[in-house]
């Protein structure tokens, strides 16, 4: 295998636009960490336009991973989280090739998790949260029980995120084993929900009661970030401003939904605004709520 990184390490130090490159063995057939093959390469080239390419090529009979990508789209895959093994191969990879000690200067925001990192990672997070959580309750409602449990489930895993987020670990490293740690209650809740022997309702109506009233007691400290930005000026805000915010437009996350549930907690408030002089249609705009901050 170091023949192989010699390899790569040869053949990139010579291309100008490389900017630095890091490999991943892979130490367990069909890990889906590196998506089964024998190791990764990831490049990081500079570009004006993004890149996101991925090839499969082998050499002395190993299968490798060559993912190349420039800085922009590398940080919006650690940013909005959908990549989520991107933060396990910059903090696992060694680092062959690294102009600039750019590569390295990521790996040390990483591990140090600035608070920043943190506010954009736990809003993405609440944002899913809040998503599947109001989807298991229309589940249950309408009698899909399985569809139910499936979605809170999903919101059982975001919660946890929230919470290994708020102690300052990264959620894509490991999950569970982090959080039985962290908080057992949580856990407790997740044991509820896969082995307990009451009925299958029972336990999604469990689970909903516990995110009930995380959504109220996570609602403002994870929406941080959103607060920030709707302070930083005194006109309010359009949801395509916001959308559009460098804080934001790298994240995942459903805004329109967050936006109307900060609403309804009157944390921030709805404006609405003529467009024009003959449009009837106002569009609504955002703005922080006295006490909302």
């Amino acid at each position: 295998m170091e023949q192989i990184k010699a390899h790569f390490a040869s053949s990139y130090r010579e291309v100008p636009d490389v900017i630095g490159l890091t490999v991943v063995d892979n130490p367990y057939s069909y890990n889906p960490l590196i998506d089964g093959l024998d190791l990764l390469v990831l490049v990081l080239m500079h570009s004006d336009e993004p890149i996101n390419s991925t090839d499969h090529v082998q050499i002395d009979g190993k299968r490798i991973l060559v993912r190349t990508i420039d800085p922009n789209s590398l940080e919006e895959w650690v940013s909005g989280g959908e990549n989520r093994n991107i933060i396990e191969w910059l903090v696992r990879g060694e680092i062959l090739l690294d102009r600039d000690g750019y590569l390295s200067g990521v790996r040390e925001k990483l591990l140090t998790f600035p608070v920043s990192m943190r506010e954009q990672k736990r809003f993405t997070e609440f944002a899913g949260f809040l998503r599947t959580y109001l989807q298991a309750k229309q589940d249950l409602t309408d009698g899909n029980l399985l569809d139910a449990y499936s979605h809170v489930l999903t919101a059982l895993h975001h919660w946890a995120h929230i919470v290994l987020i708020e102690e300052g670990r990264h959620p894509e490293l490991t999950v569970w084993k982090q959080l039985k740690r962290v908080h057992p209650g949580i856990y407790k809740l997740y044991e509820e929900l896969t082995v307990s022997p009451e009925t299958l309702e029972q336990r999604v109506q469990l689970v909903l009661l516990g995110c009930e009233f995380s959504v109220m007691s996570k609602m403002k400290t994870s929406c941080a970030l959103l607060f920030h930005i709707l302070s930083s000026r005194e006109e309010p805000w359009s949801i395509a401003d916001l959308q559009l915010h460098p804080a934001i437009n790298v994240l995942h996350v459903d805004l329109s939904l967050v936006l109307q549930k900060l609403v309804q907690r009157e944390y921030i408030r709805e404006v609405a605004v003529m467009n024009g002089p003959s449009d009837s249609a106002l569009e609504l705009r955002y703005m922080i709520a006295n006490g909302g901050k």
